[in-house]
């Protein structure tokens, strides 16, 4: 069925373009040499919210449970990564107690600041359950009531399955604020090819259950490099963020992203990056393997919407 689906979107669009004459092809090639040019190196690490932008980021926080919780040193450093974005998709969270993400919320509000959370069920086939969280400002972006789910994966193709989530921007009266579905996962490491062949028809069934929302961003810790998405990279359109620059804090491998379609979250700035935990907090390898012996990686968006559409031509947009 999955093939059936692309199959079938792969010649939907190759009719439209035909269908739309030289003209519509002509856009399509420009919107894919257009990515190529602009594709830039990781910005630096973001300090300061503009109104005009948000700022996404997937975390993967290491057996992140009540141990860590007990380190003030590693709170205050994850607190400070978390308050860097407007909204950031976490991995990995392994705690029995369910007051350790409200807790990690209470510790980012200590300076004045209103970040919310969403937290996912226990998933995992053993014993060891992680659970997947949204932790989001409230004062630049909200969260879509009735939003919030688990797709069924009833063959038990993926190991955890993923967290869906919309958000949309706080913009003035009058304006439209840029809308995104999130899909936060953790693949297993033991079977990434399975689950990237699976992931596409996630990523499909999620954008064709709402039909209204054109940009769903799927992110998180998905084991493998950009090179190796499987059937979630062969999405016509599809495009990811993190390119050539490890993602792990040993700085070897590249294992974090986010994917997404590159004609229809134009909103997309062209603005990316790794941020450095040594670098930026002054740590030592080993003080920053115990924050996470992941990196956070992140994107950066246009706070309004832009008009739907390959006609709409994009902005700045890189693979």
């Amino acid at each position: 069925m999955r093939r059936n689906v692309t199959a079938w979107l792969s010649v939907l669009s190759l009719v439209v373009l035909v269908g739309c004459g030289a003209d519509a092809r002509q856009i399509l090639q420009e919107v894919n040499a257009e990515a190529e040019a602009k594709r830039t190196s990781p910005a630096p690490a973001p300090t300061v919210q503009s109104g005009e932008t948000i700022r996404i980021a997937s975390f993967n926080i290491q057996v992140f449970g009540v141990s860590k919780m007990n380190k003030p040193e590693v709170v205050d450093i994850l607190a400070q990564v978390v308050r860097r974005f407007d909204i950031v998709a976490i991995q990995e969270v392994r705690a029995a107690d369910q007051t350790v993400v409200p807790r990690f919320v209470d510790a980012v509000n200590a300076t004045g600041r209103h970040y919310a959370h969403v937290l996912g069920p226990r998933l995992g086939r053993t014993s060891s359950k992680e659970q997947y969280a949204y932790i989001f400002d409230t004062q630049r972006v909200e969260l879509t009531p009735g939003s919030v789910y688990t797709p069924a994966d009833r063959t038990d193709l993926l190991h955890r399955e993923p967290l869906v989530a919309r958000f949309q921007t706080r913009v003035p009266a009058g304006q439209e604020g840029f809308s995104c579905t999130l899909i936060n996962v953790h693949t297993d490491p033991d079977e990434t090819d399975q689950e990237l062949d699976a992931l596409d028809d996630v990523y499909l069934s999620v954008r064709n259950d709402a039909p209204l929302e054109d940009d769903v961003i799927l992110l998180g810790d998905l084991n493998v490099n950009e090179r190796k998405l499987g059937q979630l990279g062969q999405i016509s359109g599809i495009t990811y963020v993190v390119s050539g620059v490890p993602t792990n804090t040993r700085g070897k491998s590249t294992y974090d992203n986010l994917v997404f379609d590159r004609a229809s979250t134009t909103e997309f700035t062209g603005a990316w990056g790794v941020l450095d935990l040594m670098g930026e907090y002054s740590l030592t390898l080993q003080q920053a393997l115990k924050v996470s012996d992941h990196l956070p990686v992140w994107a950066e968006f246009s706070a309004h919407e832009h008009v739907r559409g390959i006609a709409g031509r994009p902005g700045e947009i890189v693979r």
